[in-house]
């Protein structure tokens, strides 16, 4: 019989000894998680959505997407949503702008915020927006600046970043690459998108200390969809490294029509269970984020895959 190491004789390591006290969760299920559904939802039922994850102290959110309606029709209701609903003081909320007709239909509703996004993969790329990544990125040239000047923030995304549906593994210095050049011109953060699930914690090591090297921890987040259930893992592994701002979506909805088999971000819910757990702080109530989730459930009908939205939050019985 092979002996074991006595906990004595192992050497002294605190897995968490550099993970940062408080984390900033940026919720997309109003865009992200919304966009993939079958079905339309309708604007009330959105701003009920909305106003759920904001009463929990959710203080960044994305809400919509000034894409074009022909294609993703679930959000051809961005102006509306984004007039009506304004943000309480301390709370931003953000949607994506794909090119300058997004930008100006952006500015018209009065939102503080845009995202821009694209590919590190050249096929995903075309997939999703239709261009190669130079155009895209000189498409962003003549919408960041501009947008910073009107007194806009800029976040940025990069997807595909552990790997793409259509060329496989994606190049970690090409993904830091992009995400150098959306930080020059003028985006204030990059996330990093798993868009189809398939990291693992020594990949996600090996690109977040990649990052690290190339830009300040503030200046990208990661974006990870749980797809084979190593979201969790992965984010433990930024944590870590110090990572303290990253994307999820309540109850786990999401996905990408351009990315086949991908399933929904990592559930907000599991993801604040998580940090609370382990001493981090996040401002959000998990009662009431998990109520979040079950408004996101009635405006959908159907049941939501976050494990923490299932479960509930934990509760001695009593005896």
């Amino acid at each position: 019989m092979t002996d074991r190491p006595s906990s004595s004789s192992v050497a002294p390591h605190d897995l968490f000894a550099h993970a940062p006290d408080r984390v900033s969760v940026y919720e997309v299920s109003p865009r992200d998680g919304l966009q993939n559904e079958a079905v339309v939802v309708p604007l009330e039922a959105k701003k009920q959505l909305v106003a759920a994850l904001v009463a929990a102290g959710v203080k960044r959110l994305e809400i919509t997407s000034f894409v074009s309606p022909k294609w993703v029709p679930q959000l051809a209701d961005a102006e509306d949503l984004a007039r009506e609903m304004r943000p309480p003081e301390g709370v931003s909320f953000s949607a994506l702008c794909p090119n300058a007709k997004g930008l100006e239909r952006a500015l018209a509703t009065g939102l503080g915020e845009i995202a821009v996004f694209m590919s590190a993969s050249e096929t995903h790329n075309q997939k999703n927006i239709n261009k190669s990544i130079d155009r895209t990125l000189g498409v962003f040239s003549e919408i960041v600046p501009p947008a910073i000047e009107a007194g806009l923030r800029v976040r940025g995304y990069v997807s595909t970043v552990w790997g793409c549906p259509y060329e496989g593994p994606v190049s970690a210095e090409r993904s830091v690459e992009i995400t150098k050049k959306l930080l020059d011109l003028g985006c204030y953060q990059v996330s990093l998108g798993d868009t189809i699930g398939v990291g693992t914690p020594k990949q996600t090591r090996d690109i977040v200390l990649r990052c690290l090297d190339a830009m300040r921890v503030d200046q990208f987040a990661l974006h990870l969809h749980d797809t084979r259930g190593t979201a969790l893992a992965n984010i433990l592994v930024g944590l870590e490294l110090g990572v303290r701002d990253f994307d999820a979506s309540v109850g786990g909805l999401g996905g990408c029509p351009y990315a086949p088999g991908a399933a929904g971000n990592v559930a907000t819910e599991d993801l604040v269970y998580m940090l609370h757990g382990m001493g981090i702080e996040t401002g959000i109530d998990l009662d009431k984020l998990i109520e979040a989730g079950n408004v996101a459930e009635r405006v959908l009908g159907r049941p939501l895959p976050g494990k923490v939205h299932k479960a509930g939050a934990f509760r001695r019985r009593p005896s």
